[in-house]
Formats: C-alpha cells, sequence, structure tokens
C-alpha cells in the first residue's frame, strides 16, 4: 500500500489495517536492518542530495525517490574491515545500538552508497579518500560486491583501502509501520560528496536518478511531481531548512538517534501517520 505524505489523512482501509495490528488480530512481519545515506553537495538553493527512483516493478518503495541504501548482509559484521574514525563503541552509543550491529550498519551505509551511486568513503589511510572511482576496474568490484560475489571487506583488503567512518554523520532512525507487509529498521546516515569523486548511474534497483536541492524535493513531493516514503519526505524537508551541506554535517556530528515507528494518530477529524515531535513545527510552518 502507498502512504500519502504527511499529515493527508490515511485511507479508511489502511486505519481498519493498522488498527487490526494495534489489537492484536493480526502479527506484524519482522523488520530487517538496514542503512541509507543521505549523499549532500553545494548548490545554490542550499544543500542537493542525491535521489535514486525505485523500479516499479520493486516489491517495496516501487517508484519512490529514495536515498542510496539498502539491508544489512551477514559479511558487514566482519570485525577485521579495515577501520578508521569512531570506533564501533562510540557508533553505537550514537545508533542506539549493540557494538557488533553499529559496525555492521557503518559497513552496509558505506557499501550501498557505493554500490548503488559510485561513491566510496574510503582511502588508503585514515587522511586521504579516493579521488575516481569510474574507471572499469572500479566498476568490476562495484557490480561483484552489488551481487554479494564480494564483501566490502576483501574489496578494501584487495585495494589497500581503510573504511573513512568519520566521513559520515548520524540523522535519524525509522522502523516501517507494523501494519506494512515488508518492513524495515533503516538507519538514516549523511555523507558529504567527496572531493573528485561523481555519481554515476549504476544501481540495478533504480529507473533513475537525480541530485536536486533537499527543500526543493520536498516541495515537488508536495506538488506530486515525484513520491516519496514519509521519512525520506520529512527528513528531506529538514535537510533542507539548512543553509549549507557544512551547516547539516554540523548537525549531524553531534545527534544521537532511537528508533522511531510511525502510529496512527487522529487528525482533522480522520486519522494520520505520527512523526518525531521535532519534526512537528516544521511541518506546521510549511503547511501554513
Amino acid at each position: 500500500m502507498r502512504i500519502p505524505l504527511p499529515p493527508v489523512a490515511l485511507p479508511a482501509e489502511v486505519v481498519e489495517v493498522a488498527r487490526e495490528f494495534a489489537e492484536g488480530r493480526r502479527t506484524p512481519v519482522e523488520p530487517r536492518d538496514a542503512a541509507t545515506v543521505i549523499l549532500v553537495r553545494h548548490s545554490s538553493d542550499g544543500p542537493e542530495v542525491y535521489y535514486l527512483r525505485r523500479q516499479v516493478s520493486m516489491e517495496f518503495a516501487a517508484g519512490m525517490f529514495v536515498y542510496p541504501g539498502g539491508g544489512v548482509d551477514r559479511r558487514d559484521f566482519d570485525a577485521t574491515v579495515a577501520w578508521a574514525g569512531p570506533s564501533p563503541a562510540a557508533w553505537a552509543e550514537r545508533l542506539g545500538c549493540d557494538e557488533e550491529m553499529a559496525r555492521a550498519l557503518v559497513c552496509a551505509a558505506v557499501r550501498e552508497t557505493f554500490e548503488e551511486s559510485g561513491v566510496l568513503l574510503a582511502g588508503a589511510s585514515e587522511h586521504s579518500v579516493v579521488a575516481d572511482t569510474t574507471g572499469a576496474d572500479w566498476e568490476a568490484d562495484r557490480v561483484a560486491l552489488e551481487s554479494r560475489d564480494l564483501s566490502l571487506t576483501e574489496f578494501l583488503n584487495r585495494r589497500g583501502l581503510v573504511l573513512r567512518t568519520d566521513l559520515l554523520g548520524v540523522w535519524d532512525a525509522w522502523l516501517t509501520p507494523a501494519f506494512e507487509p515488508r518492513r524495515f529498521r533503516t538507519w538514516f546516515f549523511v555523507a558529504l560528496l567527496p572531493e573528485g569523486q561523481v555519481t554515476r548511474d549504476v544501481s540495478s534497483e533504480s529507473s533513475s536518478v537525480t541530485w536536486l536541492p533537499a527543500r526543493v524535493a520536498a516541495e515537488r513531493a508536495d506538488a506530486g511531481e515525484l513520491a516519496m516514503m514519509p521519512p525520506t519526505y520529512l527528513t528531506s524537508m529538514e535537510v533542507g531548512t539548512h543553509a549549507s551541506p557544512e551547516e547539516v554535517l554540523t548537525v549531524a556530528s553531534s545527534r544521537s538517534v532511537s528508533m522511531f515507528c510511525p502510529s496512527v494518530e487522529p487528525f482533522d477529524g480522520g486519522w494520520t501517520l505520527s512523526m518525531p515531535d521535532r519534526l512537528r513545527p516544521l511541518l506546521a510552518a510549511r503547511r501554513t
């Protein structure tokens, strides 16, 4: 089912299904852990964000504009991965999970960003970043990662690279509502496009890609010109209130998150999905 953007009233059939889950008449699907990255760069209209439009044939979020990301792979838990930046323990504290999961989430975030955009947050040392990933050899490795023929640890070791976890910031964490048939427990990261690197339309899960100022993306979603899931829409709206990528990263550098699962709440005589309290004033101001 496609959920309308907040604070639009939910269809009666969605409310009824949500009620059945809330009353224990249905059992929620177990969510899968996932990571997504809000990749930002400079523009004349505030932070510009990289979006992928998912293939309409996809089982989850078909046709939606999303950030690069995906599910955690079992090999993302490899503790031998070359690592630079805050420790997994420090990440665990900020992500609200255990150390093992924190390591896997950071690895998944970096791996999925490379798989879906060609951007790699890694370097030959803790002070460097790969400058160019557009060659045929890089593409071969990206495809091997995407097909799971190659693990992130193997990929980095083969090239003598370390994961630059310090290039990531923490933004949010969302759990798909209980009434959805496919559910994800998703941690949202943010990263600045590394100097010299370029994004490429390479993901097999997307039909197109685009850079849009976050503010403009939210406005286009308001106008019905593009489709977004509520977390992507609200995140774009929030990121779009900042003046620059640096400002976004400054906020992200000190942010810790806890998982938020939207529930059904009263709205204008009907029902809508709830949202984190910090976003309510932003959305209210946008609607006035």
